[in-house]
Order: structure tokens, then C-alpha cells, then sequence
């Protein structure tokens, strides 16, 4: 699947990208669309760190133990919209606080069981119960989930594990080196945005060089440089044919991987970014994904939201866009003035059909915004 890119940094742990890259109920009117536009440069207003961590906490420990998530050898799916933004948050949002998450420590010990049985383990998604290839897009894509997953975790030491080595080795394993996408892997597609849709395939490469940039130039073996080379290719070739929404992913990846966006391009697209800022100072996701219509003909939410600000705001920081940057300030302080008070998190709304903003599937896009809108406002000044 051609997914956009969600690839993760967290601020002020371990070796970092740029300041330290790691690696409910109803919602309440978001009230930047009725205040004033923030002034250029102005400070961003505190926001609630453990009301966010709680909400987080939360959220995955129901994903984690929900029995839809449940797979073989007593492990579970890691989501793109719950598990992986929690673990690449979790850290930032207790930067304060040396205690560890009990869920968060589950999540990184279920990928690693997954590495440790990938001969034995089902793939996530199979061709007898859900529809022809499924089984060769969930084997990639999980390869890249874990590998992404432990080298954040990793990061945090400045070492790279046995498990990890082996997440990266299956990876490349499974990278496309001939048709016509060398370089690539085959995604899961479920035409769903913007993590399982016809262009998540990019979305997925992208995830793969957060990954890749998060390992220590001297500990990358041949594999991972061979398969580097491959990889930046394929970024490059298809970055002119992708959605805003991907291309800031590689933005991020290019933090720690400088060659994979020439200067030029970077700029550009920090501009381009910065040009689709709305005037309350945060960014609308469907904006970023033209022309994407939901399944249900129910008309899309145009409002600014979380998961884009969140996600925009933290890869222009990542990119070296600093906070004393008047529209980067309006974006910080349009994420601390939007905190649901009562839930800890952030709004956002799921671009494939209208959903019920107070089911837990109905949270799933408010999950990924909460995470990114917790990496936007940890970075370092």
C-alpha cells in the first residue's frame, strides 16, 4: 500500500535526529475556527503532557488487547494508526518522566517475538480470509513496521540489537529489486488513506528510510547498504508523482538521511508545505490528498485537524524549520490551544467514510494525531 508517510522521531531521546530523534468521549468544537488567527511568532500556549500520555496509554492498551488484533503465537497486529504513533510518542510525551510504560514495553516485546518466529509466524493478513495477494503485502509491510519499530527503540541506546539486525535482514529480504518498482515494497492495499491506499506503497519506502536513517552509519552492514541504494533510487524516481502527504515523510527521513532529498527539493517543498497552511495556522489533511473521495459519499472534513498539523509541524522541525519561525509558531500554537480538555487528545477524521467521533474505531485517526501533535510540541526550542 502506497501509504503516507508516518514515519517517527521522537524528541529528546537517545540519538537524535535533530534534537534527539527516538526513535471517549465527544469532542469539543476546535476552537481556532472561531478565535483570531495566532500572531506571527507568538508563543505557543502549554498544553496538557499527561492528559496526553493518559489518552495514549489508553488507547493502546485497548487496541493491543482487542480480539481483532489478536494474532497467532499469542501476538498482535501493530496498526499504523494506533500502535506505531504510540511507541514513536510515548518517550516525548514522558520526557520528564523516567518511569516506562507497561504497554509501550508490550508492544516493543511483541514485535520482537514476531522477528524471532517470522518462519512460524501467519502474516497479518492472508489470501484465503482476505483477498488475492494479501499475503505478500502484509509480510512486507510488517517487515518494514518492525524493522521501523526496533530501530526506534534502539536509537535510544545508540546500539543496534540482535532483534533489530534480523528486522532489517527481513526487510531487505522482502524489497522489490526487479518490475516496476525496484526498490519498493509490495504495501497492503485495502483502498484505505492514507496508510493502506493504490500509492501507500511510497508512503511504506518512505517508513523504510526513517527506519534505515535511524541506524548508525557504522553498523549498517552490506545488506542495508545495498538495499539503500535501491531504496533512495526509487524515492527519487517516484517523488514527483506523489501527494504532499508522502512527500513529508521523506522529508522527515531526509533529517537523518541528507542525500535522500536534494537541497533544492527540500526547499521546495518546505515552501509548498508551508503554502497550504490554513489561517487558523494548522493544515487540513484532505488538502494534502487531492482529489481522495470517501467511500461513503459523505462530504470530507475540510477543517484544520490534528494528524495533519501534527504530522506537517513535526517534519518541518525534523527538517530543521526552527520554532521561532512565525508560521511554525502559528502551527505550534494553534496544537496547544486544540488539546481536547477532557480526553488529552487531539481531533481529527478519517478521510475513507464519516465516522462515530466516540467509537474506538471512530478514535483511530485521533490516535495518529495525538502522537505527531505530542512530537510537534516535545521538539527542543
Amino acid at each position: 500500500m502506497r501509504l503516507v508517510a508516518r514515519v517517527a522521531v521522537v524528541g529528546g531521546v537517545g540519538i537524535g535526529l535533530v534534537s534527539g530523534l527516538v526513535v471517549g468521549g465527544g469532542r469539543v468544537p476546535l476552537r481556532a475556527e472561531s478565535a483570531a488567527p495566532p500572531s506571527a511568532g507568538a508563543a505557543p500556549a502549554s498544553w496538557n503532557r499527561k492528559a496526553a500520555a493518559d489518552y495514549l496509554d489508553r488507547r493502546a492498551t485497548w487496541w493491543t488487547t482487542w480480539p481483532k488484533a489478536a494474532r497467532d503465537q499469542g501476538t498482535f497486529c501493530v496498526s499504523c494508526h494506533t500502535a506505531v504513533p504510540y511507541v514513536l510518542a510515548r518517550s516525548a510525551v514522558t520526557a520528564t518522566d523516567v518511569s516506562s510504560s507497561p504497554t509501550e514495553r508490550a508492544i516493543f516485546d511483541n514485535v520482537a517475538r514476531r522477528v524471532r518466529l517470522w518462519d512460524r509466524v501467519l502474516p497479518y493478513y492472508r489470501d484465503d480470509t482476505d483477498g488475492a495477494y494479501k499475503s505478500t503485502e502484509s509480510r512486507a509491510t510488517e517487515a518494514v513496521l518492525n524493522a521501523f519499530v526496533l530501530a526506534m527503540h534502539d536509537a535510544r541506546t545508540g546500539r543496534i540489537s540482535d532483534d533489530t539486525r534480523t528486522s532489517l535482514e527481513n526487510m531487505w529480504a522482502l524489497q522489490e529489486r526487479a518490475g516496476n518498482d525496484p526498490g519498493a515494497w509490495s504495501w497492503q492495499r485495502f483502498a484505505l488513506q492514507p496508510w493502506e491506499a493504490d500509492d501507500s506503497n511510497y508512503y511504506g519506502a518512505a517508513l523504510a528510510a526513517v527506519a534505515v536513517g535511524l541506524v548508525p552509519a557504522a553498523d549498517r552492514s552490506a545488506s542495508d547498504r545495498a538495499g539503500m541504494d535501491l531504496l533512495r533510487n526509487y524515492i527519487q524516481r517516484h517523488y514527483d508523482e506523489q501527494a504532499p502527504l508522502n512527500r513529508v515523510v521523506v522529508l522527515w527521513a531526509s533529517a537523518r538521511w541528507p542525500e535522500l532529498l536534494p537541497p533544492a527539493a527540500r526547499s521546495a517543498l518546505v515552501d509548498e508545505v508551508f503554502g497550504k497552511q490554513q489561517a487558523d495556522g494548522g493544515w487540513s489533511l484532505p488538502s494534502l490528498v487531492p482529489a481522495w473521495k470517501r467511500r461513503d459519499g459523505a462530504p470530507l472534513e475540510m477543517r484544520t485537524d490534528g494528524y495533519a498539523t501534527g504530522l506537517l509541524t513535526f517534519a518541518l522541525q525534523q527538517a530543521g524549520v526552527k520554532r521561532d519561525d512565525p508560521r511554525l509558531a502559528r502551527a505550534l500554537t494553534w496544537l496547544a490551544a486544540n488539546q481536547d480538555p477532557a480526553e488529552g487528545s487531539w481531533p481529527s477524521y478519517s478521510l475513507n467514510k464519516k465516522r462515530d467521533p466516540t467509537s474506538d474505531t471512530g478514535r483511530f485517526m485521533s490516535d495518529a494525531a495525538t502522537a505527531y501533535c505530542v512530537l510537534a510540541l516535545s521538539e527542543s526550542p
